[in-house]
């Protein structure tokens, strides 16, 4: 419901900026399921249902992982939330010397393994910033 009022009052920009956020959580979500509880598998599991109005059924692989907690390589399993909270973590500072105040020194923090992880299924290299 308050989507749909923030659609009706929103000017066209605003709603094409909403647009935007949920396709990139939806590709984001996409290559990130092996490190999330959602559903790898979903074309096997619609497959069982009778009716696509049926209720959804999670496959075997999901139902593993929700009672593991854990990925195929035993990292912990996240919601999306948790996983951005956690890649929120990495920094990235600049900074300088006393001895030459003008030149800037640019440091990042070390990924941890799950950040490692992530970024790599995103195929994205968090030390090649803008």
């Amino acid at each position: 419901m308050r989507v749909r009022s923030f659609i009706a009052t929103a000017s066209a920009c605003e709603r094409m900026c909403s647009c935007a956020c949920y396709y990139v959580q939806w590709r984001m979500r996409e290559r990130l399921k092996p490190m999330l509880f959602d559903d790898e598998h979903l074309n096997e599991a619609a497959g069982s249902r009778p009716s696509p109005a049926h209720k959804a059924v999670r496959s075997a692989p999901a139902k593993r992982k929700d009672c593991s907690r854990l990925a195929d390589d035993q990292m912990p399993l996240h919601s999306f939330t948790t996983l951005l909270k956690d890649l929120a973590t990495l920094s990235y500072n600049i900074t300088h010397t006393r001895l030459n105040p003008e030149a800037k020194i640019m440091l990042t923090t070390r990924p941890t393994a799950l950040q490692d992880k992530a970024f790599q299924l995103l195929a994205v290299n968090p030390a090649c910033t803008q």
